[in-house]
């Protein structure tokens, strides 16, 4: 890669914490490089290199673009041992034009009897047909494959590129679990909080780590050291899946993670976000079990411990995340709590095929009813930047 191109690249993400830079390209990562010394983990590692919510903004009188890319993404034992493609999208002036799928790239296979296994793969071209004339410039947005990792090596175009100026938009950084890194969602574009924020006018950072929204320290330090204008925290599904916290446990550490955000933003607005609807673990602690021939899945009953008390289940935990909040807005009064049964619950069992994830349907109807949350709305009234006044008048108008 030449500098030049690697400068354009650099300065054109969004959505990105940090980038990984090796000899042949860029790798944007959603948290800094730093915490990787804080992993305890080969899926946090994974999944934090996943580009949900990553793009790259430009402004061009191109009429196309070309990524040139390698991608790495993550085969499971009961995937279909198959060609997989991996899926581009973007926009031009916010209105949508074809996804692009490659196919290619490596592929790290995990969980099989046999240890990790790293199968290499070669480069691929994303060709963007964007339309025009040539002769205008537009904002044209490049929305990376939520379920790889993306080492950028080039970018091409019939017409001059400029990185786009930043959007004067609210700031909105959102932690969560895999319903909310989207990895089943059909297009990077329909991971929920890519679509919420595309309704609300807001310009997402998305820490959707899936099998990691397990409260992690780093994650919190991360998010204090943003400048956000708004933070969400959606927890409870991992938590309770892993059986990595007793409510011991789980209530200081959900305390220290805010105690984390306030540090550095006293008055942020805060939207705390508990779990959707898994009829799994309703009533049922974890850890959750896998099958490793079918990836089927199903909560695992445990005794309760004389001292930690009883397992966790989504049931406790959303009553333990409403107290929590309740507690702390009385003396914080930028704090609020969601239910996750608001934006997913029992009626919508439809759209969870298998009893965890929703659909691709089922994250937008996530996507749709965020967007329309009284909730969400008073939580982005205390959003301070310049733009944020009209973006509360769009969303009451969406």
């Amino acid at each position: 890669m030449n500098g030049l191109a690697g400068d354009l690249i650099r300065d054109s993400l969004r959505g990105a914490v940090d980038v990984e830079v090796g000899a042949s390209g860029i790798t944007p990562l959603r948290l800094p490089l730093s915490a990787r010394s804080r992993f305890d983990s080969e899926w946090m590692a994974i999944a934090s290199a996943q580009a949900s919510g990553v793009r790259l903004e430009f402004q061009t009188a191109a009429t196309w673009i070309e990524l040139v890319v390698h991608t790495t993404g993550l085969s499971l034992p009961w995937m279909p041992d198959e060609e997989r493609w991996s899926v581009f999208a973007a926009t031009v002036d916010g209105r949508p034009v074809d996804d692009v799928r490659v196919a290619g790239g490596s592929r790290l296979h995990l969980g099989g009897l046999d240890g990790p296994r790293f199968v290499a793969g070669g480069s691929a071209v994303a060709r963007f047909e964007l339309g025009g004339t040539g002769r205008h410039e537009r904002r044209v947005v490049l929305w990376l494959p939520q379920r790889e990792a993306v080492e950028i090596r080039d970018v091409r175009a019939d017409a001059p590129l400029t990185s786009a100026e930043p959007r004067e938009l609210p700031r909105w950084w959102h932690h969560g679990s895999s319903i909310s890194h989207c990895i089943e969602a059909e297009t990077p574009r329909g991971v929920w909080p890519v679509a919420a924020a595309e309704r609300l006018q807001l310009d997402v950072t998305n820490l959707g780590f899936a099998a990691n929204a397990h409260l992690d320290p780093f994650t919190a330090r991360a998010m204090r050291d943003s400048a956000a204008d708004l933070f969400s925290v959606k927890i409870g599904i991992n938590i309770v899946g892993g059986d990595s916290m007793k409510r011991r446990t789980f209530i200081p550490a959900i305390h220290g993670f805010l105690d984390t955000l306030r540090e550095g933003a006293p008055a942020t607005p805060i939207l705390v976000i508990s779990p959707i609807f898994c009829p799994m673990h309703e009533d049922t602690p974890g850890p959750t079990v896998t099958d490793p021939r079918t990836g089927k899945r199903r909560g695992t009953p445990t005794e309760p411990d004389v001292f930690m008390g009883p397992p966790l289940t989504l049931r406790v935990v959303r009553e333990i995340l409403r107290d929590v909040v309740e507690q702390r807005a009385a003396d914080d009064g930028a704090i609020y709590y969601l239910d996750g049964l608001d934006l997913f619950g029992a009626g919508d069992v439809d759209e969870l095929p298998d009893g965890l994830h929703p659909s691709p349907a089922g994250y937008m109807r996530m996507a749709e009813r965020f967007g329309a949350s009284p909730t969400v709305a008073s939580w982005m009234s205390g959003a301070t930047t310049k733009q944020a006044a009209s973006a509360r008048d769009g969303a009451r108008s969406a």
